[in-house]
């Protein structure tokens, strides 16, 4: 991969009529292709009446959901979105949720009260739709950020169903690998909390390649977005699959991180999925405990997300093509698969830190897999 890629990607689509992706699958790309056109001029009539009846029009009102499912929420969204909103002369209202449904609620009342010009969301288990309502009933367009949101303005997010191939893969290469035919696999999904719109893609994409390889989940637990939870679903799907398992498909990088302490506690490895190339998640993949993590630059995702907020708080009509399947307009970005040989992009990025990912017995991997401090 090229040094600094997300910068390429984030120069294109802050300049650029922003360049999408749709996110059904490929048997849904024509009904959702075909009433694109319809369904985007009523939501570019919503969003342009939105605009000019908002009510602060110097101030992007953004809520982030949580601390605890991704470090990247408050250490990366959090300034990449401040930083570009106020470069345009723009105020940015950011707040966390810190994941209490009645405090979004609560913060999203606050910031209409003093005035937004747009809304920025991203979802906390169906808190920001009726959010999404309220501030419509202003006049204020809703941008659904990360998580798709029902009824929004518009979604600006990485590609769910392509994280989700790529996850998938993993799981069939790291089979493979291993000289397992994928047909006969002992597989267990542990997927994302189902209140998350974003879970249901990244089953689809997962899914979609792993069914092709002919597996079948050997056991499929209730889902969520929680480390120790997921170690717990996974112990007991362990022990009624007789601690037998060929392959795990966990859905991040956290959840994965709880499906190997049990796999290491039962003195196991096999291929485990996982995203967001989280510290935890790059060290597992050096140590050989996760097969790879799915990197999304929060910069390209945040460039995105700012200029399209950006457009609306300057009352211009964004360029949009493509839509989901619900014909909300839909802004993608690029998903890249991480394995060892890949950890060097995310420090070179400064997404991650050689020091934090190096250190006590991971150093020796991170050696072997000749990586440095980086420029």
């Amino acid at each position: 991969m090229k040094k600094n890629s997300w910068l390429t990607l984030a120069a294109a689509a802050g300049a650029t009529a922003l360049v999408l992706a749709g996110c059904s699958s490929d048997d849904g790309d024509a009904d959702a292709e075909s009433t694109a056109g319809a369904t985007s001029d009523t939501q570019t009539e919503s969003s342009e009446t939105a605009a000019a009846a908002g009510g602060d029009g110097s101030r992007a009102c953004v809520i982030l959901p949580d601390a605890v499912s991704s470090p990247r929420w408050e250490n990366g969204d959090r300034p990449a979105l401040e930083e570009a909103i106020t470069a345009a002369g723009f105020e940015a209202d950011i707040q966390n949720a810190q994941g209490d449904t009645a405090k979004y609620a609560t913060i999203a009342d606050q910031m209409l009260t003093q005035g937004c010009g747009v809304m920025m969301l991203v979802d906390h288990q169906g808190a920001a739709v009726s959010v999404t309502e309220n501030a419509q009933s202003q006049g204020i367009p809703v941008i659904a950020y990360d998580r798709p949101i029902e009824g929004a303005d518009y979604y600006v997010s990485f590609d769910n169903v392509k994280v989700g191939e790529l996850e998938g893969q993993m799981i069939v290469d790291g089979l493979n690998d291993n000289g397992v035919d994928p047909a006969e696999a002992t597989v267990v999904y542990i997927g994302g909390d189902p209140a998350d719109g974003n879970a249901a893609m990244f089953y689809e994409g997962a899914n979609n390649v792993m069914t092709e390889a002919g597996i079948t989940p050997a056991a499929e637990p209730p889902g969520k977005w929680d480390g120790e939870y997921s170690a717990t679903a996974f112990e007991q799907a362990l022990t009624d699959l007789g601690g037998e398992v060929d392959a795990v498909w966990a859905a991040n990088d956290t959840n994965a991180a709880g499906v190997i302490t049990i796999l290491d506690k039962n003195g196991l490895t096999v291929p485990v999925s996982g995203q967001d190339a989280s510290v935890a998640g790059l060290q597992n993949v050096l140590l050989g405990k996760q097969y790879g993590t799915v990197y999304k630059p929060y910069q390209v995702e945040a460039t995105a997300g700012a200029e399209l907020a950006i457009q609306l708080l300057n009352g211009e009509t964004p360029a949009v093509d493509m839509t989901l399947e619900d014909g909300t307009p839909f802004i993608a970005v690029e998903p890249i698969s991480v394995g060892a040989s890949d950890v060097q992009q995310v420090i070179d990025d400064g997404n991650a830190s050689y020091d934090e990912i190096c250190a006590g017995d991971v150093a020796a991997a991170c050696d072997e897999a000749g990586l440095t401090a980086g420029s």
